[in-house]
């Protein structure tokens, strides 16, 4: 494995997390959707525009990856953004973890999660939790090796396709 470093983003890094962000949502959800649906979503919802408004914003944490000097990955996490089935308790969401294809596999993922539980831990949250397809079962499978458990789900609207997300969550306390 090469060198990989983690690092906090910025304002600055809104057009990477950006292109991050639309390139890993669609290498993963692409070959199991409907292409209009992909289209619709990219293009209205997770359009750059959009998702570079994101980073420095009030309650994101943004982690960047990087495999050397290449970007391999990022996870966007939220304070304050807690289902009603989670409770009034401390908690910090994993809003999103990827990994460019190329890296899945290789450990960024793991190093992602791990500085998430960390941080997660350091700001004295008592769950970290994350929605996650039902039908993304390598990633629940990597949840689940976490310590992660299924406790609720909730609708996701692809383009015209209401999906369900399982809720998973872990106790840090």
């Amino acid at each position: 494995m090469t060198l990989l470093t983690i690092r906090e983003a910025t304002r600055k890094d809104a057009e990477l997390i950006a292109d991050l962000s639309r390139q890993t949502f669609y290498e993963t959800f692409a070959p199991d959707n409907r292409k209009e649906d992909m289209d619709q979503f990219m293009n209205e919802v997770f359009s750059k525009q959009e998702l570079m408004k994101e980073p420095g914003s009030k309650n994101n944490i943004f982690l960047l990856a990087f495999a050397e000097d290449r970007p391999a990955g990022y996870v966007r996490m939220r304070k304050f953004n807690n289902p009603p089935s989670l409770g009034n308790d401390p908690a910090m969401e994993i809003a999103r973890l990827y990994a460019i294809k190329e890296f899945i596999g290789k450990g960024v993922g793991a190093a992602l999660m791990q500085q998430c539980i960390d941080i997660s831990v350091n700001l004295k949250m008592k769950f970290i939790w994350l929605g996650v397809w039902e039908k993304n079962h390598r990633a629940i499978s990597f949840y689940e090796k976490w310590g992660f458990e299924k406790f609720g789900e909730t609708e996701f609207i692809l383009g015209s396709d209401i999906q369900t997300d399982w809720l998973m969550r872990k106790k840090l306390f």
